[in-house]
């Protein structure tokens, strides 16, 4: 990993020099170790962490400019095409693909943690029938650990591996649930003879008074949907996940954290501003003016570009042929709504203006269009993002708290607040 360059920094004047060495990954840029800068009596300012590399990791890669990603070293694009978000799940948790064998004890590992602690269910009754579903979510994710005390050792592997599979296999029932919850219907139970994007269209659209089918189609769709979602480097919420767990916290505390952190509209709500957006504009009549407002700057996008990917995010093309199934499959190809997004998505494939900026499709455009098909409501594209996301997460904190060099995140600051100054007593202000 390290290699003979350095990097000299001089200071004070000119008078003092640091040599900090250049750290070459097995892919992407190379980096400089800053670890010894607090010799100088100084720290480094880069808000965002833009140009901070926070941490070492072996699990996911991306090449914004090139338009990869790669889980472990295997292209998305492979991975949507030819596996299944378990078998994904078991990749990102254990760094190789399984053996028939090692996905069938893995399976049944997970769906034998599929069902809920029957006293966690009664918290949902302490929520308001209207709270959103990712408050829910928070709130019975935190309260894990106050059920399931048995995995709690952070520095015990086992309890790091049935903790993780605690969370893969709890996060379906738990959305499903909060979303049932939302809707005055009775809770909903996993049947394990159906695969886990197969029981969260159960969970989520079964009632008491008939036999659910599941739309294998649907499924399917779904369970690329997790796939996609599955892992995305060094986010906000994974990085709010890592920063968690490096006090010590334990694992469901930390993954709560990182539902809390992915709420927020700029990290995990970019789907569900796609179809406010669609809803905005009402009408395919409607779309051109609309897309003349993006050129100038009085209308915003949504669903199109990527802070990351400078070129084509490589989910959209997955999730674009996708959506095409799902709306072959529905017959919603002439839904209003869906013709209102293709609308949108020619004029961005084929206008200069939306090509020189590279403002493609994003893979939230696609998914939102395709959760919404599925009838799947909006308030809960961010809980399935959450669900699909964990796997992710907790790989991410599993692999730190396994590094030996491990130390509790503690950013600095560049403070521009008051100086001394002494107290006045109240009588003399």
């Amino acid at each position: 990993m390290e290699n003979n360059r350095k990097v000299t920094l001089t200071y004070n004047d000119g008078k003092d020099n640091l040599e900090m060495p250049v750290l070459k990954g097995t892919l992407g840029p190379d980096v400089v170790d800053i670890r010894a800068f607090s010799k100088t009596g100084m720290f480094t300012f880069d808000p965002g962490f833009l140009a901070t590399a926070s941490c070492e990791s072996q699990i996911t890669f991306i090449d914004g400019d090139l338009g990869q990603l790669y889980y472990r070293g295997y292209p998305i694009e492979q991975l949507a095409a030819k596996s299944d978000y378990l078998e994904v799940c078991y990749l990102l948790l254990n760094g190789e693909l399984p053996t028939a064998e090692e996905r069938k004890v893995f399976e049944r590992g997970i769906m034998r943690h599929n069902m809920l602690h029957d006293q966690l269910m009664s918290l949902f009754k302490g929520f308001r029938r209207d709270a959103h579903p990712m408050a829910v979510m928070v709130g019975v994710v935190g309260a894990l650990s106050a059920f399931y005390h048995d995995s709690l050792d952070i520095n015990n592997p086992e309890h790091r591996k049935i903790s993780a599979h605690r969370l893969i296999a709890k996060l379906p029932n738990i959305a499903a649930q909060a979303y049932r919850y939302n809707k005055g219907l009775p809770f909903s139970y996993p049947k394990n003879g159906l695969t886990y994007a197969e029981n969260f269209l159960h969970m989520m659209f079964s009632t008491p008074c008939e036999e659910y089918k599941v739309n294998k189609t649907l499924a399917l769709a779904l369970d690329r949907i997790f796939t996609l979602h599955a892992d995305h480097e060094q986010n906000a919420s994974t990085s709010t996940v890592r920063l968690a767990g490096s006090s010590g916290a334990n694992p469901f505390a930390c993954i709560a954290a990182g539902i809390a952190c992915l709420w927020g509209p700029s990290h995990g709500g970019a789907n569900e501003a796609v179809l406010k957006m669609l809803d905005e504009i009402g009408s395919v009549e409607n779309v051109p003016a609309f897309m003349e407002g993006v050129k100038n700057k009085t209308h915003k996008l949504m669903g199109f570009g990527h802070r990351v990917y400078k070129n084509m995010d490589p989910r959209a093309a997955i999730m674009k042929e996708t959506c095409d199934e799902v709306l072959n499959e529905l017959g919603l190809h002439n839904d209003p709504k869906f013709k209102l997004a293709m609308a949108l998505e020619k004029i961005a494939l084929e206008d200069p203006y939306f090509i020189e900026r590279k403002l493609y499709p994003n893979v939230d455009f696609y998914s939102g269009i395709v959760l919404s098909a599925i009838g799947i409501p909006v308030s809960m594209f961010t809980p399935i993002f959450a669900l699909a996301r964990t796997v992710g997460w907790i790989s991410h904190w599993a692999e730190m708290i396994a590094d030996p060099a491990m130390k509790i995140g503690r950013p600095r600051q560049l403070y521009t607040g008051a100086q001394r100054r002494d107290y006045i007593p109240q009588e003399q202000r």
